[in-house]
């Protein structure tokens, strides 16, 4: 009987083994169709000189290192990787700071909360595409909107900033947009997180004498120490991925101080024809990316339920 009962639960477990994996097949077809084997080919490519358009009269030949040595001394390549962990190092604690701020607020029991959750994630849904357009609008040097508000609030003591065509603000100016459009992801997350710590310790907290820091300190932010781990990762790597602002509002400029590496890969590879360049940037910059996302994993622990 004992045997029958085990004999019948392994087959139960192997059937429900194979429509796990009948179920789970479309989407690892799709995962190897459309990012492993392009990364594979990638890796291939990058030791040769392989143009966007063949040319049968310059046939495409192994190069072996030979870019990934050029990259080392492209001046364009290290600005951009410097541009890259600027904004990263200020967007990511800026971003995920002003999320929690905004998620601590929307979680309090008040009127119209379900109206400012939605105010406040409405820039997420946004097409970036959409919100660079608009907020190009918003930093023309003449008639937008922040440059006549911040000489409103000064009394006309600020004189006219060119945010996008200043090297020393247009990087900046981007990252005031990526803030505000990515604030709103990172305020869900942390909401989620927020709902999910007993109230019953902080009405012991209160009993104890806690005061608020304290409450936040020791309850809040260790409550929310997965979560804080899960929102830096995230937040570092779409940091990484730069691109659209600054396709559509800079293109790089001026003097390359908006260049990132994922634009410079697009240049290469699209506009310069250079695949086999573009693809050694890409692979090198992959690496440094899972550097320091290890890195990050490693210095921010998450905590395990035992």
């Amino acid at each position: 009987m004992a045997n029958a009962m085990r004999t019948r639960s392994t087959v139960m477990e192997r059937r429900e083994a194979r429509t796990a994996w009948l179920f789970t097949l479309p989407a690892l077809v799709l995962l190897v169709a459309f990012l492993v084997v392009p990364f594979l080919l990638a890796i291939g490519l990058s030791f040769t000189d392989q143009r966007l358009i063949p040319n049968p009269r310059l046939p495409t030949e192994f190069v072996g290192l030979r870019n990934f040595q050029r990259i080392l001394h492209d001046p364009v390549f290290l600005r951009a990787l410097l541009n890259n962990f600027v904004f990263a190092g200020v967007v990511v604690p800026v971003q995920s700071a002003l999320a929690l701020v905004m998620a601590m607020l929307v979680n309090q029991k008040i009127r119209a909360t379900n109206i400012f959750r939605t105010i406040y994630f409405s820039p997420v849904v946004t097409t970036m595409v959409v919100v660079s357009a608009i907020w190009f609008l918003l930093y023309n040097p003449t008639q937008g909107f922040i440059n006549q508000f911040l000489h409103a609030v000064t009394f006309g003591l600020t004189g006219t900033i060119d945010w996008l065509q200043d090297p020393h603000t247009a990087l900046l100016a981007i990252m005031i947009l990526s803030i505000w459009q990515g604030a709103g992801f990172q305020m869900v997350i942390f909401l989620a997180g927020l709902q999910e710590i007993p109230q019953t310790l902080y009405e012991a907290a209160r009993i104890d004498g806690a005061n608020r820091w304290q409450s936040f300190r020791h309850i809040t932010l260790t409550g929310l120490r997965n979560t804080t781990v899960f929102v830096i990762i995230s937040t570092s790597i779409l940091a990484f991925r730069l691109y659209d602002q600054v396709k559509v509002m800079t293109n790089g400029g001026p003097l390359n101080a908006t260049q990132t590496v994922v634009y410079q890969i697009e240049r290469v590879g699209f506009g310069q024809l250079k695949v086999g360049y573009a693809s050694a940037l890409t692979v090198v910059f992959f690496l440094i990316v899972l550097s320091i996302t290890l890195l990050q994993r490693r210095l921010l622990p998450e905590e395990r339920n035992v």
